[in-house]
């Protein structure tokens, strides 16, 4: 059972601090490197203010602020300071314009398909970022503390090896169940809590229009909240999986909800801000960022509950 932690104000003094790194070197100096020229515009790829050194630069930023977190944080570093990079990426996101304005100010369905195409690849993009802050979390823990080498196991004795392989093999499908498994809850819950008002649409079942962002963050958090609560709950296994899934949600909801004879119907027949499924109304940085923040917080919650759970029993 993972060992818990009381949020005490010293841990959450910690986590602030994390917090206020990330969103000082993501949030507000990285802000100029992302943001679009229309000022309502959407922080995205599609909008051309984001080129390859930008996003390498932002990575090295991100990984600058893990690597500073870790030691700010200490000695909860390798828990809190991954906190800092998605609350930063979290301000950009909340900064952003929204995917209605986006589609105000491209019309056709070419373009309309072109920017969901770019959607498809863009949350490995932010993932990318993500995953440098850890990285950088990462090296400063073995700065502190190096990897020992671990002998193998070199007794021969016989059934060791299958065993070890058939375990290999059930790790690897419960990380994949977990990555999809966590990618197909949170699409769903976001379309459930994402939403303004619908209207019904002979081609896609609803025409839902552009939520607000305050309404898409809620929405985000709580879904990776129940999707990593789960993937902990039945798999045993951490908040990374999940995190990871962020990449697929926009993909999964694009390939169901974004077909050309859809948007087509769409582009012809409802104005701009309307969108046949609310998962297509949210941007990648937004599910990438918000996601991160609600993975980790909807597994420290299972690991709570089970703690709780346990210290119940043994009470009675």
């Amino acid at each position: 059972m993972e060992r818990t932690v009381e949020l005490t104000w010293p841990i959450k003094l910690r986590i602030a601090i994390a917090a206020a790194v990330g969103i000082a070197v993501i949030g507000v100096y990285a802000w100029p490197m992302v943001t679009p020229a229309d000022p309502f515009g959407a922080v995205s790829v599609v909008s051309g203010a984001i080129s390859v050194s930008d996003a390498i630069l932002l990575a090295a930023m991100a990984f600058c602020s893990g690597l500073v977190c870790y030691f700010l944080t200490w000695p909860y570093g390798s828990r809190i300071g991954i906190l800092a990079v998605p609350a930063g990426l979290a301000v950009l996101a909340a900064r952003s314009g929204d995917v209605g304005t986006l589609m105000q100010l491209n019309t056709t369905v070419v373009r309309r398909e072109e920017i969901f195409s770019t959607f498809c690849w863009e949350p490995l993009l932010w993932l990318g970022v993500v995953v440098a802050g850890f990285l950088g979390v990462f090296v400063a823990s073995q700065i502190i503390h190096p990897a020992e080498s671990d002998a193998s196991d070199k007794s021969g004795k016989p059934g060791k090896s299958d065993k070890s392989q058939k375990r290999g093999i059930g790790d690897i499908l419960n990380v994949v169940v977990a990555i999809i498994g966590s990618a197909i809850v949170a699409q769903l819950f976001i379309g459930m809590f994402a939403r303004d008002y619908a209207i019904l649409d002979a081609t896609s079942g609803a025409a839902v229009a552009q939520p607000a962002t305050s309404q898409i963050i809620f929405a985000v958090f709580v879904s990776f909240i129940v999707a990593s609560f789960l993937v902990q709950k039945v798999l045993k296994l951490d908040y990374l999986w999940p995190i990871i899934s962020s990449c697929l949600v926009t993909p999964f909801a694009i390939s169901t909800y974004g077909k050309h004879e859809v948007l087509e119907s769409f582009a012809g027949r409802w104005p701009a801000v309307f969108f046949p499924n609310s998962v297509l109304a949210v941007l990648p940085i937004q599910v990438v960022a918000i996601g991160s923040i609600g993975a980790v917080v909807g597994y420290w919650i299972s690991v709570h509950y089970d703690y709780w759970r346990h210290n119940e029993a043994i009470g009675e």
